[in-house]
């Protein structure tokens, strides 16, 4: 799969599920203001995706114009399991090399899976991308985004609920639609 093609992919689910639905209500923002970043990295080697995640934080430090940075994962990472292991690497190297408090990682797998949950959970596509992503997220924006907006801990239920609402057919229909 070509790599452009996959970010294109990506970038299409931001804006058709993310920011459409409003799963993330400071996605849109970021967006419009060209802050958001789409890397891929095709080396299927989870050394390799932890470097290219490293130097993703290097960018980061450097262009205070970029807020965020989406590592698509074009090859390799389909076993979810395979990716949630990749996942926690990526926390611990972030720690590793002093980037804990600065930068988190969020996560998102064609077939993420809520571990409270089960496959056919419609919450499950709250984040559930056609690719698997590592998502940078500086930690002083969700600091000020966290202060800024009313209630931010009811987000994820709010999210959950109006996935669930939508039911699984709307997901699988949008899923089939998009990329």
């Amino acid at each position: 799969m070509n790599k452009d093609t996959a970010i294109a992919d990506c970038q299409r689910w931001v804006e058709q599920v993310v920011v459409a639905h409003n799963f993330c209500p400071f996605a849109k923002r970021e967006l419009r203001r060209n802050a958001v970043r789409f890397v891929s990295d095709a080396s299927a080697d989870t050394h390799m995706a932890l470097e290219h995640l490293l130097q993703e934080c290097t960018f980061l430090d450097s262009h205070a114009e970029t807020e965020t940075t989406l590592l698509v994962l074009s090859q390799g990472f389909e076993d979810f399991m395979d990716y949630l292991a990749l996942t926690a690497l990526a926390e611990d190297a972030l720690a590793l090399h002093g980037y804990e408090g600065v930068y988190q990682v969020a996560s998102f797998h064609p077939a993420y899976c809520f571990a409270d949950s089960g496959n056919d959970d419609a919450a499950n596509f709250t984040n559930r991308s056609p690719w698997p992503m590592l998502h940078l997220l500086r930690e002083s924006s969700l600091d000020t985004a966290v202060d800024s907006y009313p209630d931010v801990d009811a987000i994820p239920e709010r999210n959950i609920q109006k996935a669930r609402a939508l039911g699984l057919a709307y997901w699988k229909n949008l899923s089939r639609q998009s990329p």
